[in-house]
């Protein structure tokens, strides 16, 4: 078989790494930008919501309409373990299906040419990844699967219960990537506050959170996708505590009303969240990103008019708008009093304006500050500008810093290495920043 190779990984950042363990396993392919000239094609795909199916589906045709005659395409992931037999039968132009729990065999899947959807759940213990966008940062997967039954959320019925990976797999893993001169990490999972619950562990992010704290070259590291009931007081504490563990807290609440969030089967209704949010908050640097939908069914005017005002008020630093997507094996499925798609679609630009604006005020209000930064590296706006982040930011995903490279003080910043600065404005969207101590 030839060997060049060119992947694509769609959906989250769980998928990522997924992928960049498929690339580990394929190190002796040469990695390609063109697909057209590519031996093996893989899409990493994501089944989440109709428009990342939609993605994915497109996706994998545009690729196979210019793949050359001689190429393997391969479908992975969540969209292929969800409707593996609808795809196998209504998409002939994919050569390999596999699902979620071959990652660390797709090279055996390649070299026989079959397809195959393992029943074991993977947990990447002990599999080598291929780490891609940054020289310094890694995301590190806590688990599989989710035990919650959010009434929206289909990723249970094809990721099954909650698997956690043991500390010892966790930390090994992480200690591989120090060793190769990673420092920032940010774990994750389909619901990271479970973590070791399937092991009746209540408090697992905090074992975790001790854990890392104990090998060295670790500086930098935050927690994503926290839920409302499996988050305690004392978890916030421990990494509030922690010194190295940001006080980053990404808690997608989905709603704030109290009958919507017991149709959404969320567990704490609107008292408990307040009081988680307003605890985090209280505390010192933090920093907090989360998620509402819109359009569930037997969402009213009212409740939805209660989310904005909660949204607009309440001072967060990020947020994420979802329209609700009826997904079959979810309860909501079921449920009788659907909103119209021109109602969903009216009040997520309604809610939409409402987070531009709350990003513009966080951004703001970092005017003046004096910070740690990280350069990523040359700006794609103008080539005087580099790129950079916040050390406390996820990466991708809570925005980018403009630092002139062309100062006296700045002309030799290194990318991939933390330096003091402060925070002089904003050009749209995006802060700008003076280098203290380069």
């Amino acid at each position: 078989m030839s060997n060049k190779l060119h992947i694509v990984s769609l959906g989250c950042t769980k998928n990522l790494v997924d992928t960049e363990v498929m690339m580990g396993r394929l190190q002796n392919f040469e990695l390609s930008d063109d697909n057209e000239n590519a031996d093996v094609i893989i899409v990493n795909t994501c089944g989440f919501i109709d428009a990342a199916k939609e993605e994915s589906i497109n996706t994998i045709l545009n690729l196979h309409d210019t793949r050359k005659d001689d190429s393997v395409l391969v479908v992975a992931g969540c969209l292929s373990e969800r409707y593996r037999e609808e795809l196998a039968a209504d998409m002939p132009e994919v050569d390999i299906f596999t699902g979620v729990g071959d990652y660390d065999k797709i090279d055996e899947l390649l070299a026989a040419k079959e397809s195959r959807f393992s029943e074991e759940v993977f947990l990447i213990d002990g599999a080598e990844r291929v780490v891609t966008g940054s020289t310094y940062h890694a995301y590190i997967k806590l688990s599989e699967g989710c035990n919650q039954t959010c009434s929206f959320c289909a990723i249970p019925s094809f990721k099954g219960k909650l698997n956690s990976r043991t500390l010892d797999s966790l930390a090994k893993e992480v200690e591989g990537l120090v060793a190769k001169g990673y420092y920032d990490f940010s774990f994750v999972s389909q619901d990271s506050s479970s973590y070791l619950r399937d092991h009746n562990i209540k408090d697992g992010l905090s074992l975790l959170i001790q854990r890392i704290e104990l090998i060295e070259g670790v500086t930098s590291a935050r927690i994503l996708y926290l839920y409302p009931t499996t988050t305690t007081i004392a978890l916030l504490k421990n990494i509030a505590k922690s010194k190295i563990f940001h006080n980053y807290f990404d808690m997608p609440i989905q709603h704030i009303n109290d009958e919507m969030l017991l149709m959404m089967k969320r567990g704490f209704g609107k008292s408990k969240t307040l009081e988680l949010l307003d605890f985090m908050k209280s505390l010192p640097n933090s920093f907090i990103r989360t998620s509402f939908i819109v359009g569930h069914p037997n969402e009213t005017q009212e409740m939805f008019d209660e989310m904005c005002e909660f949204a607009a008020s309440f001072g967060f630093d990020r947020i994420n708008v979802f329209s609700y997507s009826d997904e079959e094996t979810t309860s909501a499925y079921e449920m009788s009093e659907k909103i119209s798609a021109e109602v969903i679609a009216e009040r997520a630009d309604i809610l939409g304006e409402i987070t531009a604006k709350v990003l513009e005020d966080s951004l703001k209000a970092e005017i003046g500050k004096d910070i740690e930064l990280v350069i990523d590296g040359e700006s794609d706006e103008h080539e005087f500008l580099l790129s950079a982040k916040e050390t406390i930011w996820a990466p991708e995903i809570d925005g980018e810093i403009y630092v002139n490279d062309r100062t006296d003080d700045s002309k030799d910043l290194e990318f991939g290495k933390i330096y003091k600065a402060k925070i002089t404005g904003t050009v749209g969207n995006i802060l700008t920043a003076t280098v203290n101590n380069a």
